[in-house]
């Protein structure tokens, strides 16, 4: 059973966010400063410094006397591909630093100003420098799990290690926009309404092709890819995006899973100083994430 706070954080997100994206979708600046206004309150006692990983700025997070070994994290935040930071996504990477893992969060170029594959590129270059120090996990929100998975398959054809497993939080895997669920849910999401999410992707993509597999992963070779976790909500436009990779996964040999929370708008995780399915979900998720862990070789 959904939590009274989950449906209240519903109605805030429906009523106080969604008609602003509406009215601001074709102004990428206007959304990009709605994105980065959303930030929430940090878990107590992680230590955030910034740092560069393979030449790419970013954030390390970590709860203070972690020792050396402690799994490790490599985070890339949500936004739209136009949007946030590693700044805006504290409260998420510090709930996983809180639980033990050492994580870092780059902040990667963005659209328009820097089209497709830029963000891909960077997160690339960070990556590579990042798993050469040893075993690591994925993990990424919205455009950021679209990042993840892009990464994996772009890592699996250059030779470069890949992640142990992979968490992935109401990602975009279809540039396309063919799941079901953007028609069923245009109404039911708090958060997008799907006609408006075209701009992001036009944004993002500057003409490039949409079937491209690094920009829609679910329309690559999923062979040999990781263990992987999908949290979606029930109601979002995106639900289909998970259901649809994780089918397709299987179907190639790899574990998935997905779990569909009712209630809950777009990467409600956020949210987790209010919001229990938030503290749930994250908890699950790192549980996950240390279940396939391996310690690390080298610690950077």
């Amino acid at each position: 059973m959904s939590s009274l706070r989950a449906h209240v954080f519903d109605w805030i997100i429906r009523w106080q966010v969604k008609p602003k994206l509406a009215r601001a979708a074709g102004d990428i600046a206007a959304v990009r400063r709605l994105f980065d206004q959303a930030t929430f309150p940090v878990p107590p006692g992680i230590v955030f410094r910034e740092g560069r990983v393979g030449g790419i700025p970013g954030e390390w997070v970590e709860r203070p006397g972690l020792a050396p070994d402690a799994p490790r994290l490599f985070y890339l935040h949500g936004g739209g591909f136009i949007g946030c930071s590693p700044r805006t996504h504290r409260s998420l990477t510090g709930a996983f630093a809180a639980k033990g893992l050492r994580v870092f969060c780059p902040d990667y170029r963005l659209a328009p100003e820097h089209p497709f594959p830029a963000a891909l590129d960077d997160a690339a270059a960070a990556w590579s420098a990042f798993a050469a120090a040893g075993p690591s996990g994925i993990a990424g929100d919205s455009a950021g799990g679209n990042l993840s998975l892009a990464l994996m398959l772009r890592a699996r054809r250059d030779g470069l290690p890949l992640p142990s497993a992979a968490v992935l939080f109401s990602p975009s895997t279809d540039m396309l926009g063919e799941g079901a669920s953007m028609r069923t849910n245009a109404r039911r999401d708090a958060m997008f309404d799907p006609t408006k999410l075209q701009n992001l992707v036009e944004a993002y993509l500057a003409g490039h092709d949409p079937a491209d597999p690094l920009a829609s992963p679910l329309r690559g070779d999923l062979a040999g890819l990781p263990p992987l976790l999908f949290h979606v909500g029930a109601r979002e436009v995106l639900r289909d995006d998970s259901v649809r990779f994780a089918e397709k996964a299987r179907e190639a040999g790899v574990s998935a899973t997905v779990t569909i929370w009712p209630v809950v708008p777009h990467v409600w995780q956020l949210a987790q100083s209010f919001l229990p399915e938030a503290r749930r979900s994250l908890a699950e998720a790192a549980a996950f994430l240390m279940t396939h862990a391996e310690p690390p070789e080298a610690v950077r």
